[in-house]
């Protein structure tokens, strides 16, 4: 089959390729001619694709008089230089035109040097020169509204080329959650967060969101210019797609409401009820007080080694032993010859202070104070033996 013949008897619609290929328009032709709204297209059946192009819709672009040269003159578009010559004005009275809004670009596109050129529609331009109204314009001295506005660095192109590609998104929106998305695609995050404080609604808004025109690697400096060509910049400008977006958002709520996750039900917590604690075994605790030096001595001689395996060296500090453990000191002295080392014990010393004065003792007291433990186990006999104070030493 050639490119120039359509066969009807398929299905009834053909994609936007094969519809360009059989109206004889480049693909950006073809494109520009449905924002335009020359070319009518309807929603894909399966969703979510592009929009497809009806038989009967090429039927009638191929009956009309002069096809394809009529078609093809009506989306054709020129640049600064040749929109100049087709309205037969010098070049730089063309920009300063279009600067101040009175001629709308079409579209764009970044030339090597990351320029933006704007590109306008040739029967727009050729309207605008015919015109008797704007005749003033065209020849003799700018006004001079128009050449203050000039002075302060006016540019109103990227703006009335928004509020053009703006229609075409909302002529292309099948339902309300994709007009509000058309909307929001001119603001910033913030803007658009600022206005649908639903983090839900905000989701499916942005799940809408199209993209800015052209096929650019996103982080790219083509991707950052198209961003910001396509963010509103004037204040004015985000007040009013705040409100459209505000407005938007509530007419698509109202029609359907935004998705949400199920509500999962949680079960309540199921409590035990509470056990007795089992009853500890008994314990039997002494404490240091109740302990008689009979007792404590008995103890340790039923618990301690022969004296040859008890024997300490000579010099050596005394280890801690478990008579210590149990509140009693003991003392351990150097093996005399011929006499079999004798264990002595008494209380240990408290380091709890009484709650009143400290008692006066005398030297007739019934509890002296233990010798030290370097003096040894005869000197402390010598003085715990009742003798008279004339009597001599055996």
């Amino acid at each position: 089959m050639s490119p120039s013949t359509f066969d009807p008897s398929g299905s009834g619609t053909c994609t936007p390729s094969r519809a360009a290929r059989e109206l004889g328009l480049k693909r950006s032709e073809f494109d520009l001619a449905v924002q335009l709204g020359r070319i009518r297209t309807v929603p894909d059946e399966g969703g979510g694709g592009p929009h497809r192009v009806a038989c009967a819709e090429i039927d009638r672009l191929r009956a009309l008089d002069g096809f394809p040269e009529s078609l093809r003159e009506r989306v054709r578009v020129v640049g600064t230089a040749e929109g100049a010559a087709l309205m037969g004005i010098p070049a730089g009275r063309f920009t300063r035109l279009a600067r101040l809004g009175l001629l709308v670009p079409v579209t764009y596109y970044l030339n090597r040097y990351r320029t933006v050129v704007w590109l306008y529609l040739a029967e727009e331009l050729s309207r605008f020169a015919t015109d008797t109204e704007h005749a003033h314009l065209l020849k003799g001295r700018t006004p001079e509204t128009l050449r203050g506005q000039l002075a302060a660095g006016v540019d109103l192109r990227a703006r009335n080329w928004r509020g053009r590609h703006l229609g075409f998104l909302l002529r292309q929106a099948g339902h309300p959650w994709a007009r509000a998305g058309a909307v929001a695609a001119f603001l910033t995050p913030v803007e658009v967060a600022d206005v649908v404080r639903d983090p839900y609604e905000r989701a499916h808004v942005n799940r809408y969101r199209p993209a800015p025109p052209g096929h650019a690697v996103p982080g790219s400096p083509s991707a950052l210019t198209a961003e910001r060509i396509m963010t509103a910049q004037d204040a004015d400008e985000v007040d009013w797609l705040r409100s459209d977006l505000s407005r938007s958002v509530r007419e698509a709520r109202s029609a359907v409401p935004a998705p949400r996750p199920a509500a999962r039900r949680i079960p309540p917590a199921t409590r035990t009820a509470a056990r007795p604690i089992p009853p500890m075994a008994r314990t039997v605790t002494a404490s240091a007080t109740a302990v008689t030096p009979l007792t404590a001595i008995t103890s340790l001689t039923a618990t301690t080694p022969p004296p040859e395996a008890a024997r300490p060296a000579e010099g050596v500090a005394d280890q801690p032993s478990e008579s210590r453990a149990a509140g009693i000191e003991e003392w351990r002295p150097r093996r005399l010859p011929g006499r079999r080392p004798e264990l002595c014990v008494s209380p240990a010393r408290t380091t709890e202070r009484p709650e009143g004065p400290p008692a006066r003792h005398d030297h007739r007291s019934p509890h002296p104070a233990a010798a030290p433990p370097s003096r040894g186990l005869r000197s402390w006999l010598r003085r715990r033996s009742p003798r008279t104070a004339g009597s001599a030493p055996a």
